[in-house]
């Protein structure tokens, strides 16, 4: 009979090992598969993800749920399974019981990643950007924001989807307590553009001083999160002007075509792609990718903080 946490997880050996011995693994959210970009853009940035978190000397753990059981490190074959594969629940932090339960396969968000990250005693992941509040007056706001007050993992992010009302997703994670930390910058990326002009209270600068921010909150907090910014490469990043006109296009056809809940920001991504000539897709794939490496050195320095102690 199953009922202990244990017997929902699935850790791949290598990952198992790698958290045995104490050393370094980042989680990576497996919605980006199925859910976030098309194929095969999809199946190209996870795997590049999974590459860069292991050039920087950690061990990449890609999360799903898969015939019920909460998958903490993927097969290639899972992999491609999921990017080619219909009918993956886009799973939150809230689905992951009844998925479990169900026997059934779910792509895992930011906060059901991070639960599981924390259940597997992962404290880094890395991911495109979290979600947040919503624009407009309906009271949509992700899960990915309790979640963080509640689970001890550092989300490496772009900050918050642009698609989103950046200043009160900052105010409602200064409520939760979340701290939300710059790295290398004193903004609040904008996912698509390095900067959203949102002053942040804190900043390190390189994977050494993180690690030690990040020693120290969980410290304190042993079951907060904290949001680790990392701004879009210069390079990689759009024109304010594009991102804007294309995100009210989006914002426009939702509204007329009345998408929301889980669909609504799948919807505004495809709509801000095809807005953008599909320089959104190319941008994302790099923050994503860029995320990863981040959070590889800032997983290995961590580590190697904890067995110096």
């Amino acid at each position: 009979m199953r009922g202990s946490v244990e017997s929902y997880l699935l850790v791949q050996p290598e990952v198992e090992q790698a958290l045995a011995d104490g050393l370094a693994v980042v989680a990576l959210e497996s919605t980006l598969l199925a859910h976030g970009l098309p194929w095969p853009d999809n199946i190209e940035v996870a795997l590049q993800a999974e590459q860069a978190v292991r050039r920087s000397g950690a061990v990449p753990a890609t999360i799903a749920v898969l015939a019920g059981r909460l998958c903490i490190g993927l097969s290639r074959e899972q992999v491609e399974r999921i990017a080619h594969g219909q009918g993956f629940f886009k799973a939150s932090a809230a689905d992951l019981g009844p998925l479990l339960a169900s026997g059934a396969d779910g792509a895992t968000t930011v906060s059901a990643t991070v639960v599981a990250a924390a259940r597997a005693g992962i404290r880094v992941m890395a991911t495109g950007g979290i979600g947040g509040v919503h624009r407009g007056d309906a009271f949509d706001i992700s899960c990915d924001l309790t979640t963080l007050a509640s689970e001890p993992v550092a989300v490496v992010s772009a900050g918050a989807k642009a698609i989103l009302d950046l200043p009160r997703t900052l105010e409602y994670l200064e409520t939760l307590g979340v701290p939300v930390i710059g790295y290398g910058t004193a903004d609040l990326p904008a996912f698509y553009t390095p900067s959203s002009g949102l002053k942040l209270l804190h900043r390190v600068d390189g994977a050494e001083s993180a690690a030690r921010a990040l020693r120290s909150h969980f410290a304190i907090h042993s079951r907060r999160g904290v949001l680790l910014c990392n701004p879009i490469p210069e390079s990689e990043a759009l024109p304010n002007e594009l991102v804007e006109r294309a995100m009210q296009a989006a914002l426009q056809a939702a509204e007329s075509m009345q998408v929301g809940g889980k669909a609504l920001t799948p919807f505004l991504l495809g709509r801000i792609a095809t807005e953008t000539g599909l320089q959104s897709v190319r941008a994302n794939r790099a923050l994503i990718v860029d995320n990863a490496r981040v959070a590889g050195e800032v997983a290995v320095s961590l580590s190697g903080l904890r067995n110096a102690a």
